[in-house]
């Protein structure tokens, strides 16, 4: 089976994917620091839709962001092509799309070729940063600062890029750069553009470089979302065969895609993603933010617990159980939507596009995965609308408090092991994953119940009023504490399955 690169040069493949002379030659507008599965089926497949049709004309240089990446080795064998798989379900239909991505000119590992990383700060074609650096890259470590190497940090290398432009323009209101993170974090431009001015401080630099981070680069909040899962391991035999070619790079994920991006109108004639046809939103982030995790993570922590008590073990296996279903659909359409504070037609049909996406046969959404840190989840996606819903109906809403007692039966534990604490379904053991504080909230209170020391009405109550974990005290909600027990109690008596059915019974009555 002949590599990607060599697959391009001697079969027909060159044909299919229609290289250009132009588009090899395209300037590099972006240097891009995280060239991880997300970044390469998200960003960069965007650029490369935007070069196919003449909109943007330019290209990619891909910066390893840790000492430890090993992706930059392969995109440099082959030369810097990879294929992006897109399957899963759109408009009622199967899709599957594999194209070959070209987006990307050079890979360059910072650790060891810090000069090539400065003559591209000093290149006057450069004008975008993007980043993914996860949320741990967006933090402060204090570091010494020397022009010659590069820094460990992430926000300390846009520092030292920044630096090396300024000092390299005459022009310094032209030298400027529209930096555009990705990481998963509220706020990422606003974040960053604090941490790069942190920097430039403890380094020492001069304080007419620091005025001009602010005034003449634009740091941009986004909100990004695609659900990317990477190198299909387990089919690399169909993809060999299909593809014709072997990929080390190969990259899957599902073809629904939405980027936020809060810039003016400027920017987007300078980038214009939306000219080629791709879901990006241009200005105020917040509204597609609450979209996103009202709509799409609010279901995802509601149904996790409910549903994996149940006994099924991926979101798939939910969406296709007709209780589970039942259930899922009273608390994204009955509670969640409208709680919403967006235009009708446009929820609705980021409801169609969440539905679709929970039924993607292609991702194995396993439920113990959403249901890691679910307190906090639940704080930040859930308890807003659970609040909202009071507010606006004097009632609770059923299908979100009952998935609060199934949280708490989830979290209910068997033993503690290591850092973790496990929990059984059935036969079947789990392992739940939260910070220490949480799983020792929870450890204890539980263990009172099983000692006969409490009852489950007051570890309900003592939880429920743990202003550290949901920011205020929950008993003062309206009949939120006894109608939590009750849930409770009848799940451990009862089976979530069996409770589950009831509460659908009792709702379509």
């Amino acid at each position: 089976m002949q590599k990607l690169n060599l697959a391009l040069e001697r079969t027909k493949i060159a044909e299919e994917v229609e290289f250009s002379k132009d588009e090899v030659q395209l300037p590099e507008k972006v240097i891009q620091i995280g060239e991880g599965n997300f970044m390469r089926g998200f960003v960069d497949w965007m650029i490369h839709q935007m070069n196919k049709q003449g909109l943007f004309n330019g290209k990619v240089v891909a910066v390893q962001p840790t000492p430890h990446g090993k992706v930059v080795p392969k995109l440099l064998a082959q030369d810097c092509l990879y294929t992006v798989s897109l399957r899963g379900i759109q408009e009622g239909k199967r899709v599957e799309k594999n194209e070959i991505i070209r987006a990307i000119s050079r890979a360059i590992n910072p650790y060891t070729d810090w000069s090539e990383i400065v003559t591209l700060a000093e290149s006057p074609q450069l004008e975008f940063m993007f980043s993914n650096t996860t949320e741990a890259g967006m933090t402060y470590h204090k570091e010494n600062y020397n022009e010659k190497e590069s820094p460990l940090s992430f926000p300390g290398k846009v520092t030292a890029i920044l630096h090396h432009r300024y000092l390299a323009f005459e022009d310094k209101a032209k030298a400027g750069l529209t930096i555009i993170p990705c990481e998963l974090i509220e706020n990422n431009g606003d974040r960053l553009r604090e941490l790069v001015l942190q920097y430039a401080s403890d380094w020492n630099l001069p304080q007419e470089f620091i005025d001009w981070i602010s005034e003449h680069n634009k740091f941009c909040n986004t909100l990004v979302d695609r659900i990317v899962t990477g190198y299909p391991k387990g089919e690399l035999a169909y993809y060999n065969k299909t593809l014709q070619y072997e990929d080390s790079l190969l990259t899957t994920g599902e073809p629904y895609h939405m980027f936020a991006i809060e810039a003016d109108e400027d920017i987007a004639e300078k980038i214009p993603f939306h000219k080629a046809g791709l879901n990006v939103k241009w200005g105020d982030v917040t509204p597609y933010r609450e979209l996103k995790v009202r709509l799409l993570n609010g279901p995802h922590t509601m149904m996790f617990a409910v549903c994996y008590l149940s006994g099924v073990d991926t979101v798939l296996e939910a969406m296709t159980d007709e209780t589970l279903r039942s259930f899922f659909e009273q608390g994204i359409n009955e509670e969640i939507f409208p709680m919403v504070n967006m235009e009708k037609q446009e929820k609705e049909a980021f409801v169609v596009s969440v539905i679709e996406r929970f039924l993607n046969p292609y991702n194995k959404h396993f439920l113990t995965d959403i249901g890691m840190n679910a307190v906090y989840k639940y704080k930040s996606r859930l308890l807003p609308t659970l609040q909202e819903y009071v507010s606006q109906n004097q009632k609770l809403p059923d299908a979100i408090v009952f998935s609060l007692a199934a949280l708490f039966t989830y979290y209910r534990p068997l033993r503690v092991e290591g850092d973790f604490l496990i929990g059984k379904r059935g036969q079947q053991e789990y392992t739940i994953r939260d910070n220490p504080d949480v799983l020792l909230q929870f450890s204890n209170a539980w263990n009172k119940v099983e000692c006969n020391e409490s009852t489950i009405e007051m570890m309900v109550t003592e939880i429920l009023a743990n202003q550290e974990l949901w920011g205020m005290d929950l008993n003062l909600i309206p009949d939120l504490t006894q109608t939590v027990t009750t849930d409770v109690n009848h799940i451990v008596n009862n089976g979530m399955r069996a409770t589950v059915k009831e509460k659908i019974k009792q709702v379509t009555r």
